[in-house]
């Protein structure tokens, strides 16, 4: 009887122990599984980790500066920025056509002087004739028709050489001016001043303040 009831308690210890382990076992599942997978929380912190990380600038590199309208800021300083550089260029051609306008109508006004000085020294060489022809005739032929006409005619020249701005040197009783005269003569003579033009050998001309010919003098020293 003994011996029956001591199997018995052994097998009972013996099922107790493995009920035991069995709960054991099933415990340890669930608990495995989880830390196998992960918890939620667990997962979002992780992830929260890593996205900050990635988001966190180098040291040492600057801050993207974002805005709301900074694509269009942008734009609007590139758009400034070309329109300063044509107003820019547009400044620097009208200053250097305003040059070139300038320099030109100088150089034609230089050249028209130069042709019509040129034109005008080849008439006076005419004057001078009909000067000296109507210098050599006698007073009492002088209402000669023939005299009136040629003297009508050194009128009419004269006046259209003035009209053009040709104009006569003045000479006689003028000081003697090297820029306008040409003193192929020296005299002693005490009625008149030193350097003082007393005689005109051929009268010199200008043309709108230029010489287009000296006059031929004769100067008291």
């Amino acid at each position: 009887m003994n011996e029956e009831m001591k199997v018995d308690a052994a097998a009972e210890e013996i099922k107790e122990e493995k009920a035991a382990e069995s709960q054991e076992e099933t415990l340890k599942e669930p608990q495995e599984a989880v830390r196998e997978e992960g918890s939620p929380a667990e997962e979002s912190t992780q992830e929260a980790q890593e996205n900050s990380s990635q988001e966190q600038p180098e040291v040492g590199a600057e801050p993207e500066k974002k805005g709301f309208f900074g694509k269009k800021k942008e734009k609007k300083d590139k758009k400034d920025e070309q329109i300063a550089d044509l107003t820019d260029r547009l400044k620097r051609q009208m200053a250097e056509f305003d040059n070139y306008r300038k320099r030109t109508e100088k150089e034609k006004a230089s050249m028209y002087i130069v042709g019509a000085k040129e034109i005008v020294e080849k008439i006076l060489p005419i004057v001078d004739n009909f000067e000296r022809g109507l210098g050599v005739v006698p007073q009492e032929q002088m209402e000669d028709p023939f005299v009136t006409g040629m003297s009508q005619i050194y009128k009419q020249l004269m006046t259209t050489l003035e009209g053009l701005g040709v104009k006569p040197i003045e000479a006689v009783g003028a000081e003697f001016n090297p820029d306008f005269h040409n003193a192929v003569m020296h005299v002693e003579d005490d009625s008149v001043g030193e350097n003082v033009i007393v005689e005109e050998f051929q009268k010199g001309y200008l043309y709108k303040d230029f010489v287009v010919r000296h006059s031929m003098v004769k100067v008291a020293n």
